[in-house]
């Protein structure tokens, strides 16, 4: 697939006429109510929206957009997840979060959401309770986020978000973010965190790969 960039004179509206309405070059400005206003927000000071880019149509393929064969998350052998069954794998952040627990739930074979045969479907909410439940075990957690961006990636995946009881600055749309600031766990106390939300799923079915 080739990327191109949209040029000057090519006209936005004839591919998406959403576009034409987008101040494409220009730097918006903030709404008095934006996000930089909320108390949830974590950064402070003089802040600026970026430039907005033209589009780039078509869009580039995210990774595995080729299929399983070109996919890093079908490759990877069960060992490197929390747990596993015969349809779905879930996994955590590869490096310490300074939240409770952060984890990735995701399909054994290579779909993204509009794909993702009937059967899975239907085992998809009940398998986003059971990885709910099992970050909830943990105790101290005020909430559990479940966010699905798809951006980079063609294979779909889940990020179950765990926020701290009693963190309320931490609530809402903004917890990515503060996920990115706040002091990450020693790495022991991750890893047993890892253990227990393994062992919380394997309770219902499947294998827990973390001991």
């Amino acid at each position: 697939m080739i990327t191109e960039t949209a040029m000057p004179g090519d006209d936005p509206a004839a591919a998406n006429p959403h576009l034409a309405g987008l101040p494409i070059g220009e730097r918006p400005p903030f709404p008095a109510d934006g996000a930089p206003s909320w108390d949830i927000f974590p950064y402070e000071g003089e802040l600026r929206v970026k430039v907005l880019d033209a589009p780039q149509l078509p869009e580039p393929p995210r990774q595995g957009e080729d299929g399983p064969e070109g996919c890093k998350q079908c490759v990877r052998p069960d060992g490197d997840f929390l747990w596993t069954d015969e349809h779905w794998r879930l996994s955590t952040a590869d490096e310490p979060s300074g939240l409770p627990a952060v984890v990735l739930l995701q399909p054994r074979a290579h779909h993204d959401l509009f794909d993702l045969p009937p059967e899975r479907a239907a085992e998809f909410g009940p398998m986003l309770q059971r990885v709910e439940a099992a970050l909830l075990s943990l105790g101290g957690i005020g909430r559990v986020h479940v966010n699905r961006w798809g951006d980079g990636a063609a294979h779909l995946h889940l990020w179950l978000i765990a926020r701290p009881e009693g963190m309320l600055q931490l609530r809402g749309s903004t917890l990515p973010l503060w996920m990115d600031v706040l002091p990450a766990q020693p790495a022991d106390a991750w890893a047993e965190t890892a253990r227990r939300i393994a062992a919380a799923m394997a309770a219902g079915g499947g294998t827990a790969h973390v001991l």
